[in-house]
């Protein structure tokens, strides 16, 4: 079983970035997917961007292609979203989830392990 850890959440000015990171434990990290979904208030939790366990593929919901990139270092036990940009309608709990020898799926069931969340807020 692998733990997730995420942090690098905060408080950015609109057209600000910030680095997101989910630290892995318990076992390595190589042979899973990893996902990132977050839940503004009053909504639904979403996707956001995955990465495939090879690295070979990343997967972007249209609201942050082009504005967020996500990457991982297998060697660290960790994955990175790197949000650039950043809108009002950034604003929320961002959680990371891994998926056994997954492809990076948008399915949010696909996710077996999940993070606690960190917050991120974007205000003007």
């Amino acid at each position: 079983q692998v733990q997730l850890v995420e942090s690098g959440g905060g408080l950015v000015q609109a057209g600000g970035s910030l680095r997101l990171s989910c630290a892995a434990s318990g076992r390595t990290f190589s042979p899973y997917a990893v996902g990132w979904f977050r839940q503004a208030p009053g909504k639904e939790r979403e996707f956001v961007a995955a990465i495939a366990w090879t690295g070979m593929t990343t997967n972007y919901a249209d609201s942050v292609k082009g504005r967020f990139t996500i990457s991982r270092d297998n060697a660290n036990n960790t994955v990175y979203l790197q949000m650039s940009d950043l809108k009002l309608d950034d604003t929320a709990i961002y959680y990371c989830a891994a998926d056994d020898y997954g492809l990076g799926s948008w399915i949010e069931s696909k996710y077996d392990f999940w993070g606690q969340g960190t917050q991120v807020t974007v205000v003007t």
